[in-house]
């Protein structure tokens, strides 16, 4: 049973491009490393064969995931975010307890999740901690370090 995956209208669009690209061109490099390492003789100690062969089954498993990921995906109206409270999507700066400092995040679903860019996990245990949170609310989180808080300062889209 897959789970349902909430997602950006830009996180959607870039997991079909990639299920799309490795559909038409990854199947297609796949086909032409097999036929040439057919076309180099004895396929029963053919070390290129196999590889190929083990690629294209890595492939298949990676196109059979996304496919399922897609199937439950779901779009997230950006608009109709409530932004009394952290959720999915929301943008929230948080502010360190202990030094003070302050950084903010979007929540995104796991598979977009990209802490360069400021967006991390509601599967996360700073997201997960997050959930649910209002304005001025102290959230205590337990992360490989330790125990931290992290004060909610803001909420917006």
């Amino acid at each position: 049973m897959s789970k349902i995956s909430y997602y950006t209208q830009e996180g959607l669009t870039r997991l079909r491009d990639e299920l799309i690209e490795l559909r038409t061109k990854g199947r297609a490099d796949i086909a032409r490393q097999i036929a040439e390492a057919r076309d180099k003789g004895d396929l029963s100690e053919n070390a290129e064969y196999d590889a190929a062969k083990d690629a294209q089954g890595l492939l298949e498993l990676k196109i059979s995931k996304l496919e399922d990921l897609v199937a439950n995906a779901r779009l997230i109206d950006e608009s109709s975010i409530d932004t009394s409270q952290v959720s999915i999507l929301s943008k929230v700066k948080i502010k360190n307890k202990k030094n003070g400092t302050t950084v903010t995040y979007t929540l995104v679903s796991e598979e977009e999740a990209d802490l360069k860019t400021g967006k991390i996990s509601v599967q996360s245990p700073i997201g997960k901690g997050l959930l649910g949170k209002k304005v001025g609310e102290v959230a205590s989180i337990t992360v490989p370090a330790g125990q931290m808080e992290f004060e909610v300062v803001d909420i917006t889209r």
